[in-house]
């Protein structure tokens, strides 16, 4: 996968109301979260522990990679050369090639919570066509939660993920969450989301700025 390495990273930690938790911390456990609706992906034209939350507002202290107008790539830390992408059918994953959309955009909505816009491309040019979102799905059939592209709404309470610097980990490494779920490695599912209950979060990301994120207007 060709993209550029520079130091960053994201991570994420939040509670939504209308989002139920998964209930284990045994990997690739039940969740419990409610059916989401199979999401729509438009046709190409984006040992830690959590800081502490902000307040409604946006911080006016974000890091650039995260303050909405930087594209990224997103590396999970122990992955070395694989990075993230959200592949043609719709679902977050790690490659080591240019395929999917592999270019992010974090769109801070307020406290630590954040649309993280999806663009094609891969590291070293722009973000091409229009963008989707990442929102948390729950396929049921004991299967774990996950991620997958939908039409960006900020709204939509299952695209309100939380990005927040992990305490005691390498520096400018960051947990992506989502009503206490956090983003994770599974050897048997792949990239999941799952309650951790009280084991430390097992993964943290790297966000490398990648340059101005594709005007939207």
């Amino acid at each position: 996968m060709t993209m550029r390495r520079g130091l960053a990273g994201i991570g994420l930690c939040a509670v939504t109301a209308m989002v139920a938790a998964c209930t284990s911390s045994s990997p690739d456990a039940t969740p419990s979260l409610s059916p989401i609706a199979t999401p729509v992906t438009p046709s190409p034209t984006g040992s830690p522990t959590p800081a502490p939350s902000g307040g409604s507002a946006a911080p006016t202290d974000l890091p650039p990679v995260l303050a909405g107008d930087r594209q990224v790539t997103i590396v999970r830390t122990a992955a070395f050369e694989s990075g993230l992408s959200l592949a043609d059918g719709g679902r977050l994953g790690e490659v080591d090639d240019d395929s999917g959309r592999q270019l992010f955009v974090p769109s801070p909505i307020g406290g630590q919570k954040f649309l993280i816009l999806s663009y094609f491309g891969a590291g070293g040019g722009p973000g091409e066509g229009e963008p989707v979102c990442w929102q948390v799905r729950n396929p049921g059939n004991s299967q774990p939660l996950h991620v997958e592209g939908a039409e960006c709404d900020e709204q939509e309470p299952h695209q309100q993920f939380e990005i927040a610097a992990a305490q005691g980990d390498a520096e400018d490494t960051y947990l992506i969450s989502i009503t206490s779920a956090y983003l994770r490695s599974s050897a048997r599912s792949g990239l999941i989301l799952e309650e951790l209950g009280d084991a430390p979060p097992a993964d943290t990301f790297r966000f490398n700025d990648n340059g101005p994120a594709p005007d939207r207007n």
